[in-house]
């Protein structure tokens, strides 16, 4: 029989080895051809008697990377559709509840078909790819770096929903399941093994011999959960050793999620109902809870944001069409402090060669030195070994010479944020460029074209706005001037891809996209303090309104000082149109007569001690005159404070859409998510104004206005929307993304 994505060769022992090896694709996903092309191999395992056993091994450098999420979305547009259609809502779900279950039983019979199979896993198997994994009988893992095993289906807002709720708890225990299943976690063969996740790790090239010497031996056909005497490691739920789990599993649940992602909490239920029934019975649980949340609106906007649209814009959905391909053999970099040093580590990673250039050789050796740091702390963790840390290291070259930036493909400028400073260095670096070289500004806050007027080409004058820390960070802001061109957008698209980061592209404006919007965020905490709510509880509800951290840390973090200066230059640059705010005022305090900085001098609105913790400063509230506390009942609503976080935020977003510095909704969503952090649940600010409706966040806009000022008035284009029945995804659809694995 031959097969499209799979290769199934049977020994003379009747040993099957599947190799699965998708044409036309880097990984093997899970698709409907693939699925059933497995349905037909494991159908010839249950019916040829010439078949004793198999190995299910990959011909990729990975496993298998999970499931088409394109499927997934296309499930919930059939529903959507049926019941257009005026189907009723309980055959159209019944359906949908059918469909889903089809993997499950597919494993289902794979696992009790009466013969032994192996799972060699020569690489990174996640999601969907790792439950048919844990359908196996025997689980061998290659020994290698960049390999990782998990269920992170949580992160886009859903569950394993190929029986991996009822399969890994049942393996290691429901403790150990439900923190990687909740927080989406995933671990390299070592660490597999220490759990219990695989039985063994070999060498990549002995995998399928050591498989078949497994199945030589006397292996077995049936799953642990399948023996009479099968006993939950760890007890089911309601034995007093099980009892403990779910008060502790609980108390994590809230504190990580603050109630915000139903997935957690399905992934909860399915194992504490799961592991009460017989695993078949329990497999019928995770596809009920698998269905409710395909339905809900939270699951729809991650999927879209955080794979699809995320996966589209860093494959180069936005590159201009028609232009050559961009290579960046070598990069300058001008500033070796903390962002230009992370962008040098970086791009030396991606194979660049690296010239780090500042003041001085001391300032630029320190700049080289933070890329040693970093591949120091991965070498004694084994994620990285001397050859390839030295191998690294010579791709930068440390200097104060110019004249070294001769034969740079593209040179990013990252000193310090001053206007004159960014043009001297500007002008002393094009001096030495090829005019096919390519210029970018690192800037956060000032507009890209004042910045070009400095260079003798602004057609190759672009924004390449790193997050920090750039080693971490995975967004990356282009930001396109007035006279920007084609081929510098596609050059920084290019090399953002080289360097295996997601970029998205805005035009030019003060603060462009992110910092624009994020400075609202930390505004809003301002407003808050300045009308006397108690900075604990606004630093709560900010993240109890899904953000990482709230506003008041996160200035902290950006530091004080340089949000005092930005104020301060656009006070200046716009006059008498600026308008004050009460952060004006509480940034001058602070900075200006408290000598606060935030956490870079170990003081801002908390107090930071040696040993890495900090606590609000208990003098806050008398050194800006408000006054905070009071009893309970004097106290804000904290749901009205988590949907000004939000709605502030989405509001400016909203705006800067109108405005033309956002012209892509994946921009606008990815771009908030990566960036700043904003509450992933909702899949973005523009996600979360069509999952309210605009009529409904107009309506929320007005209210906010009439309590706490013009900030909440909403703009002409949500209003046109909320007249209408468009959402921003509906008049602004993009072009549809390439199919992904999650």
């Amino acid at each position: 029989m031959t097969y499209v994505n799979f290769d199934v060769d049977v020994d003379a022992d009747g040993i099957a080895v599947v190799t699965w090896d998708m044409p036309d694709r880097s990984m093997n996903v899970l698709t409907d051809g693939s699925l059933a092309e497995l349905l037909q191999i494991v159908e010839r395992l249950e019916s040829e008697d010439a078949i004793t056993a198999a190995v299910l091994t990959s011909g990729k450098e990975a496993f298998c990377a999970g499931a088409d999420l394109a499927m997934m979305e296309g499930h919930t547009r059939t529903l959507a559709q049926a019941l257009a259609d005026g189907r009723s809502e309980k055959a159209a779900v019944g359906e949908l509840f059918e469909n889903i279950q089809g993997f499950s039983r597919l494993l289902r019979r794979l696992e009790t078909a009466g013969k032994p199979v192996v799972a060699a896993l020569n690489g990174t198997a996640l999601g969907g790819g790792f439950e048919i994994a844990l359908a196996c009988h025997h689980r061998l893992a290659a020994d290698g770096t960049g390999i990782q095993f998990g269920l992170p289906e949580a992160r886009v807002g859903l569950l394993p929903g190929g029986g991996g709720t009822q399969r890994l708890p049942r393996l290691v225990g429901a403790p150990a399941a439900l923190k990687l299943m909740m927080q989406g976690r995933s671990l390299n063969p070592a660490k597999a093994l220490e759990a219990g996740m695989v039985h063994a790790v070999v060498g990549r090239e002995k995998l399928v011999s050591e498989a078949k010497r497994y199945l030589s031996g006397e292996p077995t056909s049936v799953q642990p959960w399948d023996e009479k005497k099968f006993r939950v490691p760890g007890g089911v739920p309601f034995s007093p050793s099980g009892m403990m789990t779910w008060i502790g599993a609980n108390a994590l649940y809230r504190q990580e999620t603050m109630d915000n992602y139903p997935a957690q909490r399905a992934i909860m239920s399915c194992v504490y109902e799961g592991l009460q029934v017989p695993i078949e019975t329990g497999l019928r649980i995770e596809a009920r809870y698998f269905t409710w949340l395909l339905r809900q609106p939270e699951a729809k906007a991650m999927i879209r944001s955080l794979f699809l649209s995320m996966q589209a814009l860093s494959k180069g959905a936005r590159r201009p069409p028609g232009v050559a391909p961009f290579k960046v053999r070598k990069l300058g970099i001008l500033g070796a402090g903390m962002m230009g040093a992370g962008i040098a580590y970086v791009s030396a990673r991606a194979g660049m060669e690296v010239i780090l250039l500042d003041r001085d050789q001391i300032s630029a050796d320190k700049g080289k030195a933070y890329s040693e740091k970093l591949l120091s702390k991965a070498l004694a963790k084994g994620r990285s070994s001397e050859k390839e840390m030295q191998a690294l290291l010579s791709r930068i070259e440390a200097t104060p010479d110019y004249a070294r930036l001769e034969g740079c493909d593209l040179v990013i400028e990252a000193v310090f944020e001053d206007r004159e400073l960014k043009a001297k260095v500007t002008a002393k670096a094009e001096s030495h460029l090829s005019p096919d070289a390519v210029f970018a500004s690192n800037t956060s806050t000032l507009p890209i074209t004042g910045l070009a007027k400095a260079s003798s080409r602004p057609e190759s004058f672009i924004g390449i706005h790193f997050f920090s820390p750039v080693d971490k960070m995975m967004l990356v802001e282009l930001i396109v001037g007035e006279k920007t061109g084609d081929r510098a957008l596609a050059a920084a698209l290019d090399y953002v891809r080289a360097i295996r980061r997601t970029p998205i592209v805005v035009n030019d404006s003060r603060g462009f996209y992110t910092s624009r919007v994020v400075s609202t965020y930390i505004a809003e905490g301002h407003y808050m303090l300045a009308e006397g709510v108690p900075a604990a509880l606004i630093e709560n509800a900010g993240k109890m309104a899904g953000m990482p951290v709230g506003p008041l840390s996160l200035n902290d973090e950006v530091s004080l000082d340089l949000a005092h200066k930005i104020a301060q230059a656009a006070k200046r640059d716009l006059g008498d149109a600026y308008v004050e705010k009460p952060g004006d005022r509480i940034l001058a305090e602070m900075v200006e007569k408290r000598g606060r900085l935030g956490r870079k001098n170990g003081s801002g609105f908390y107090d930071y001690s040696d040993d890495g913790t900090k606590q609000l400063w208990p003098e806050l509230s008398e050194a800006l005159g408000v006054t905070n506390g009071g009893d309970a009942a004097g106290l804000p609503d904290v749901e009205e404070l988590k949907q000004r976080f939000l709605t502030v935020q989405a509001l400016e977003t909203a705006r800067c859409f109108e405005e033309n510095v956002l012209t892509d909704v994946r921009d606008a969503d990815v771009g908030a998510i990566l960036g700043w952090g904003y509450a992933p649940f909702t899949g973005g600010p523009l996600s979360y104004i069509d999952m309210q409706g605009p009529a409904g966040f107009v309506e929320q806009c007005e209210r906010f206005t009439m309590r706490y000022g013009e900030r909440f008035a909403p703009n002409d284009l949500l209003r046109d929307l909320a007249a209408g029945s468009d959402l921003f995804y509906t008049r602004f659809q993009p072009e549809p993304a390439s199919p992904v694995a999650a």
